[in-house]
């Protein structure tokens, strides 16, 4: 044997033998996916291998108490399963997120890592399944089919209640400090990017909190439907080869893992046939992604300037805004917000195709689910973080133009129709418009209205309260 053959060990499937890196935890399956798919050199994350960690170890806990395993065996799986939560083996996951269907690769990917870790506690050379098998062991009454669903699952929910609900929360707030900040900021109100009736910079900023809470609301309603596990259901949803007792043990070490209130699927057949929740859930997500452009859109257009925009409201300088123009600054973190948002809906869609793909007793597009759905999570947990931290806790307010543009605008004369009536206001408001004068000096001449009827009904703080 030369040196370069004693860098590699053989193994063997069904379909032949192939050389594996010596040192390498995963084995031959891994091997043939990294072959087969050269694809994007993209991974499925963190979150999804600690899940596929969570399931094997806590089907090998179902397993043990059920009589199944062997204890040695177990014990062994169990502390490889741990260290692959733990994320000691992230680097031996290696294959890519565009891969056959269902996830088998992937599956694989975790059942011979942690094999052959197993077997390297129990004293053996990595690759002697004799020790530890991946399919007969690792994989005992699981299925590519049911565990690579309950892993979406388990990622999901674990990244939406630890990471992107916070994110958004801290968003909410940062909106909501502003509401008070702005509360006597007036400034005229548009429709159709066209003057319309005034509006206070702070009831602006309540539209945008009030958008935030309510996909948070969305986002709570629609993970919850990730709670149901159809784990346990293998291959079609029948449970062929799991003890009768396998799903509940083994969901019940989820749940203890995650301290997240993870049950069983109400109808196994269901849960492998479709992924209705993991649908759901992206399309939550696609309602704050059309919410995150429609506020960024709004802070650019309101930011706009300096000299020839808008200027009502300075975002943060966080950066050189032009490689030729000096000095120049541009709404960075709000761009950057858009393109989040531009992402959230463009993954929502291959999610809404993937879930619409199933075929009789399996779906089978589950890579391509998991990691658009993680993706949108992950992007959109760290986009709302660095938008309220660079972005919206730094806003000023250029309270003079504010007021500026709401005392020239023609659109005060909506306060004088109903004394006055529309079609008179209506004059006002045209003259207003051609000749650039303020709707206050040209009612003084038109309207018939008295001084102290005019100072009343162009009051232009009044005009934003209903009270």
């Amino acid at each position: 044997m030369n040196d370069s053959e004693t860098d590699y060990r053989i193994e063997k499937d069904f379909l032949g033998e192939v050389r594996v890196p010596k040192d390498a935890y995963y084995g031959v399956q891994t091997i043939r996916a990294v072959h087969n798919f050269p694809i994007s050199g993209l991974k499925l994350p963190r979150e999804f291998i600690r899940a596929q960690g969570i399931i094997k170890r806590s089907a090998a806990k179902a397993n043990l108490r059920v009589g199944l395993l062997d204890k040695r065996i177990g014990e062994a799986i169990v502390q490889a399963s741990t260290e692959v939560i733990e994320g000691k083996f992230d680097s031996s996951f290696v294959v890519d997120a565009f891969q056959a269907g269902a996830g088998t690769s992937q599956n694989m990917n975790a059942n011979e890592v942690i094999a052959n870790r197993a077997i390297e506690i129990l004293g053996g050379q990595l690759g002697n399944y004799r020790l530890v098998h991946p399919n007969d062991h690792v994989n005992m009454a699981q299925s590519t089919n049911d565990t690579f669903h309950v892993a979406i699952h388990i990622a999901a929910l674990e990244s939406i209640t630890n990471g992107l609900l916070p994110a958004l929360e801290s968003l909410k707030e940062s909106l909501e400090r502003k509401i008070e900040g702005f509360k006597d900021i007036v400034k005229i109100g548009r429709t159709h990017l066209q003057d319309a009736v005034p509006i206070t910079l702070g009831q602006e900023f309540s539209g945008y909190a009030s958008m935030i809470a309510h996909g948070i609301a969305r986002m709570k309603n629609a993970s919850q439907t990730l709670k149901e596990l159809n784990f346990g259901g293998t291959a079609v949803g029948t449970g062929l080869n799991a003890h009768p007792k396998f799903a509940q043990y083994a969901i019940e070490e989820v749940a203890s893992i995650t301290k997240i209130d993870f049950r069983k699927s109400e109808n196994m057949f269901e849960a492998t046939q479709n992924l209705d929740a993991i649908v759901e859930v992206s399309s939550a997500l696609k309602v704050l992604a059309v919410s995150f452009t429609k506020i960024a859109n709004d802070l650019r257009l309101l930011s706009s300037g300096p000299a020839a925009g808008l200027g009502e409201i300075k975002l943060p300088s966080v950066q050189p805004g032009s490689s030729i123009m000096p000095g120049k600054v541009n709404p960075s973190i709000a761009e950057m917000f858009n393109m989040v948002g531009f992402q959230l809906i463009g993954n929502d869609l291959t999610v809404t195709m993937a879930g619409q793909a199933g075929q009789l007793e399996l779906n089978v597009m589950m890579p391509v689910a998991a990691w658009n759905l993680l993706n949108s999570i992950a992007i959109g947990t760290s986009g709302s973080r660095v938008f309220a931290e660079y972005c919206v806790d730094g806003i000023t307010v250029n309270a003079d133009i504010c007021r500026r543009h709401a005392e020239m605008s023609s659109a005060l004369s909506t306060a004088l129709s109903p004394k006055i009536g529309y079609e008179k206001a209506a004059e006002i408001a045209k003259k207003s418009v051609a000749t650039k004068r303020s709707i206050r000096e040209l009612a003084e001449e038109m309207s018939g209205l008295s001084k102290e009827e005019l100072d009343e009904l162009l009051d232009i703080k009044r005009m934003t309260s209903n009270e």
